[in-house]
């Protein structure tokens, strides 16, 4: 290959990497909803999950997520995969959250997703899940953050 091949092929190779890499941008921060939810007391917000991510903890947050948590399974709303994509999803306003956005999440406190599960979202298809254990709520932040990893 000579120099004006590799540079037209590089050249090329470079242009398609930067053109991906834009619409993997631009597709990442339209994952990012805004929303106007209270922000947790400070006391709660700069909390952080007292349980390790251990597989234990996480299926222990999977099957609440998925079947058990009252009043309604949080897989009705946020979807099997956490994409806000689920049955009961349907016509909400704003959309149910969702938390395979990693660029959103990272910026999601611990103690912020334990207030929001068990306090709810004024403005929000969020309902409170105030008859889950303190316990229970960690067990679910567990398993959520593994939606965006």
């Amino acid at each position: 290959m000579n120099f004006l091949n590799r540079f037209l092929y590089l050249s090329v190779v470079v242009m398609v990497s930067f053109l991906f890499l834009m619409k993997t941008s631009a597709f990442a921060e339209d994952c990012v909803q805004k929303r106007t939810s209270i922000q947790a007391p400070d006391s709660i917000y700069k909390q952080v999950n007292p349980f390790a991510s251990s597989p234990e903890t996480i299926a222990a947050g999977e099957k609440l997520y998925q079947k058990e948590a009252k009043p309604l399974a949080c897989v009705q709303c946020h979807g099997a995969k956490g994409q806000g994509d689920g049955v009961m999803a349907k016509g909400m306003t704003p959309k149910p959250r969702d938390f395979s956005c990693l660029i959103m999440m990272k910026d999601i406190p611990d103690g912020q997703l334990f207030w929001i599960i068990k306090n709810g979202s004024k403005g929000t298809g969020m309902m409170a899940f105030s008859s889950l254990s303190n316990d229970q709520v960690w067990q679910v932040v567990s398993y959520i953050r593994t939606f965006s990893n």
